[in-house]
């Protein structure tokens, strides 16, 4: 005679153990799900990555960092040439919380700044894009399109800004204008409605000029005394076509700090350099000079020239913006290693 019960419990068992192969399925297939897989170019960040894919950095930004966090560098930087994984548009982003501040000077694409760490906490900059306004300062051909020094001296500099509030620190964009934001064009569009911080029209007149921007800055040094505080400056110099140069900087001459200053970021570029492109050499250089907003700031200070804006190879420099992207990344983290050596 049949042991009904045994019967009912092998029925029940065999069930639940096809129950079970078809959850592990399931399951199975979730978590094989496809990725895009991409390859980091030179001078890409997670934001520029994210954005060229098609995915909103602000809402992907975690979890890419989620599904390559054994692929990263220090502070989430990406290797160029690494393969790395996409989110899936929606996937994750209810789950992991996007912390973050917005800053509409960034632009759509770029203004939601995650921080990466306070490595900066305590630091306060003072940021100068060159000319602005009425004055283009220098202007390159390329091809059939113009260049002009205040667009891409801005560009750079705002990239600039955004890696410094991700680390921490507390920037003062004194050259603003609100709606370019980052570009990512090759070709930007050159406008005449850059500000003085905080909102003042910039004089066509030079040595107004200077003097707008050298007063904008020591109010907010005497604001902030007792602070760590740096003002960097950014142009593009113009010189024959067939001169190429690195990039370089300028300190006034009675500024040690100016000129350690200087130092940390030529041989932040040096090292760089050695590492990217070992075979090219690396001869930006560093002198004084005797410029006015050098000269009458308060806070220590360094004039960066990005390159000869008529040079073929120096023009890639600009109008490439992984490239822009990538001397902003090497900025950045010169004035890092500037604040560990004199904080």
């Amino acid at each position: 005679m049949k042991n009904k019960f045994s019967d009912n419990r092998i029925s029940f068992s065999h069930k639940y153990f096809r129950l079970f192969l078809l959850l592990l399925f399931l399951t199975t297939n979730i978590m094989a799900q496809d990725y895009k897989i991409v390859v980091a170019k030179k001078g890409d960040g997670i934001y520029s990555l994210l954005k060229r894919n098609g995915l909103s950095p602000s809402d992907h930004f975690n979890p890419f960092i989620e599904l390559n966090k054994n692929k990263l560098g220090r502070n989430n930087t990406l290797f160029a040439g690494q393969s790395y994984s996409l989110p899936i548009e929606g996937e994750m982003t209810n789950s992991i919380p996007v912390t973050g501040t917005t800053y509409s000077i960034f632009g759509k694409a770029y203004e939601k700044v995650i921080p990466v760490d306070n490595a900066l906490n305590g630091a306060v900059y003072y940021l100068v894009s060159g000319h602005g306004g009425p004055d283009p300062g220098a202007v390159g051909r390329y091809s059939n399109h113009t260049l002009c020094e205040d667009e891409y001296a801005y560009d750079v500099t705002l990239r600039l800004a955004r890696r410094l509030i991700e680390h921490g620190a507390l920037v003062y964009m004194i050259i603003r204008d609100e709606n370019d934001g980052i570009r990512d064009e090759s070709y930007l569009t050159p406008d005449k409605d850059e500000k003085c911080y905080p909102n003042h029209t910039i004089p066509r007149n030079q040595v107004k000029r200077l003097r707008q921007r050298k007063d904008a800055v020591n109010k907010l040094y005497i604001k902030h005394k007792g602070s760590f505080q740096r003002l960097i400056i950014t142009h593009v110099d113009s010189r024959s076509r067939g001169e190429n140069i690195d990039v370089f900087f300028y300190h006034d001459k009675r500024s040690k700090t100016g000129k350690k200053l200087a130092s940390n970021l030529q041989q932040t570029f040096k090292k760089k350099y050695d590492t990217h492109q070992p075979n090219r050499g690396y001869h930006g250089t560093i002198s004084d000079r005797n410029l006015y907003v050098l000269k009458y700031s308060y806070p220590p200070a360094v004039f960066i020239e990005l390159g000869n804006i008529n040079h073929y190879r120096d023009q890639q420099r600009f109008i490439r913006n992984n490239n822009r992207q990538a001397v902003a990344n090497w900025l950045a983290e010169g004035l890092l290693i500037d604040f560990k050596n004199n904080k």
